[in-house]
């Protein structure tokens, strides 16, 4: 199996099972600032690494959303470009994740979550695989399964994406096909 960036069994256990993989955005896939220009609009920095992974997951069949309880432009259009689904002004997360795991006919088991805050956190406890970016709040990394190196906005969403890929074996396939130019 290729190198994951764990290697702790029970956390590849729970990684292999994964078929749906959710994620926050502010904090997790951002540096957790939040930007307004003049006209009162909002911006967000996203890492192209974290970008990457997202669109992997995708091609290796996982579903792939962002949650987050923010409205936000910006994270539409990101999900658009990744062909992955977003969920924005979401008021229960848990809700929302029970509901699209319902729709895939999976267990709980079967979902990864990453993020990084309390409105994160009753999602976390219920999910298979919980994730939190190296910077997490202390309350809501505690209940991590797993944490990354990476801090959210630098490539902790990668993380995850890299672990999942290995863990189910798919890793190997996804890099021989983009290095023949099939994953452009």
């Amino acid at each position: 199996m290729p190198a994951t960036p764990t290697r702790d069994p029970a956390v590849l256990s729970r990684a292999a099972r994964i078929r749906l993989a959710c994620f926050d955005v502010d904090g997790t896939l951002t540096d957790g600032r939040i930007h307004f220009d003049a006209e009162g609009g909002e911006t967000k920095s996203f890492h192209v690494h974290d970008g990457m992974g997202l669109s992997l997951l995708r091609k290796a069949g996982l579903r792939v959303a962002l949650v987050t309880a923010r409205a936000s432009a910006a994270v539409e259009r990101r999900a658009a470009e990744l062909q992955i689904e977003a969920h924005c002004a979401v008021a229960d997360k848990l809700a929302l994740v029970e509901r699209l795991r319902g729709e895939m006919g999976i267990g709980m088991d079967e979902v990864a979550f990453m993020g990084d805050d309390l409105p994160d956190l009753a999602v976390m406890r219920s999910v298979g695989l919980a994730v939190a970016p190296a910077n997490a709040h202390p309350w809501t990394a505690r209940d991590a399964h797993w944490r990354t190196v990476a801090r959210g906005g630098e490539g902790a969403a990668r993380e995850l994406c890299d672990l999942l890929l290995g863990a189910q074996g798919v890793l190997d396939g996804l890099l021989r096909s983009s290095v023949d130019g099939r994953h452009a």
